[in-house]
């Protein structure tokens, strides 16, 4: 068995939810930042279906949000960062859901909001992130609805976005890893198509690396990474060319991808999820893969949460969510995973976080 197989896992029972008060909007498809212990939340897709401008942090630790100046362009689907002590949100759609260019950057100092330098095209869905005082924007979904493959890097002193070398793979909504100075990208859409394609962006030699596909296609599915494996989650499995009379149908698929041997793994019947499950959130707390919530084969959302236990090679139900959703949006530190807004009957204002706690 490989050595990071044996690593410590934390037990399941170290994994509890604290319910965090509800945000003062209820919103799916908002963006959230992580930043010195505060959780800001922004703009999104309100009641009336409309993309708000509403802006809101909480405080972690004392359990309280305070409400921010709204956001100078009301957006849903937008990509948030935090740079240097500030909040920076790109693209994204408006209120004729024409996607954006323009970048809005929070200063917690001054408590106001500033216009950088626009990403030059209009796009939602960006994957972003950042590293060394850089922030990366990496494709998104264009004005004709195509995908892109535009590779952008924000440089602060200048307030500039400059062009980097396009993915191989146009896409959107994709999920991004960072492993050393490589930026790995997996999953996305084009249109209703997902992606399969798995690829890295080396930010010392400025080029891109093909690497093996996702081996099976799947809509609404997630993305996780531990240590050393990359997995693609459940999601809806669609009719294709060998399958094409079936209907599309909830999974349990579970693919993992070993970044030291660069295979994927080929999985056993206990390396599936317990539950067949789509448009869930994942993360990794403890050395486990999580799951929560989405939709299943129930007529309502899953509360349900499960953990991939890497040394037993197999799923542990864990403790359920306090509020069953789907299409919520996610944040991480090391020790939460912070689950936000989403829909259970419509939009939902729940902002629940499972925290890893140290056992005895």
């Amino acid at each position: 068995m490989p050595e990071r197989d044996m690593a410590a896992v934390s037990p399941v029972k170290s994994l509890r939810w604290e319910q965090l008060p509800p945000m003062s909007r209820r919103r799916v498809y908002c963006a959230p930042v992580h930043l010195g212990g505060l959780l800001y939340v922004l703009g999104g897709c309100g009641e009336t279906g409309l993309p708000l401008d509403s802006a809101e942090v909480l405080d972690v630790e004392s359990q309280t949000w305070s409400q921010l100046p709204p956001l100078p362009t009301a957006r849903a689907g937008a990509s948030a960062v935090a740079l240097g002590g500030r909040v920076m949100v790109l693209g994204g759609m408006d209120h004729q859901q024409t996607p954006l260019a323009s970048v809005e950057v929070y200063h917690p100092d001054e408590g106001k909001w500033e216009r950088w330098a626009g990403l030059g095209q209009p796009s939602m869905g960006v994957t972003a992130l950042e590293k060394d005082g850089k922030v990366y924007a990496l494709g998104g979904m264009g004005m004709d609805t195509a995908p892109q493959a535009l590779v952008r890097v924000y440089e602060a002193e200048k307030d500039q976005w400059q062009p980097l070398t396009s993915m191989p793979t146009p896409r959107y909504g994709a999920t991004p890893f960072l492993r050393g100075n490589k930026i790995y990208v997996m999953g996305g859409r084009q249109g209703k198509m997902p992606v399969t394609a798995l690829e890295a962006f080396d930010l010392e030699v400025k080029s891109w690396t093909h690497y093996p596909c996702i081996p099976s296609r799947r809509a609404f599915s997630c993305c996780a990474a531990s240590d050393g494996s990359l997995f693609s989650l459940g999601g809806l499995q669609q009719p294709g060319p060998h399958n094409f009379y079936s209907r599309p149908h909830f999974v349990s698929t579970v693919e993992e991808y070993d970044l030291d041997q660069g295979i994927w793994i080929k999985p056993t019947r206990a390396s599936r999820m317990r539950e067949k499950r789509a448009d869930f959130v994942a993360g990794c707390l403890g050395g486990r893969v999580v799951v929560a919530g989405g939709l299943g084969n129930e007529p309502s959302p899953l509360g349900s949460v499960e953990s991939f236990n890497a040394t037993k090679r197999r799923w542990e139900h864990a403790v359920p969510m306090p509020t069953a959703r789907c299409s919520s949006a996610a944040v991480q530190t090391p020790s939460m995973l912070f689950v936000i807004g989403g829909v259970a009957q419509g939009p939902s204002n729940a902002v629940e976080a499972l925290c890893l706690q140290e056992t005895v």
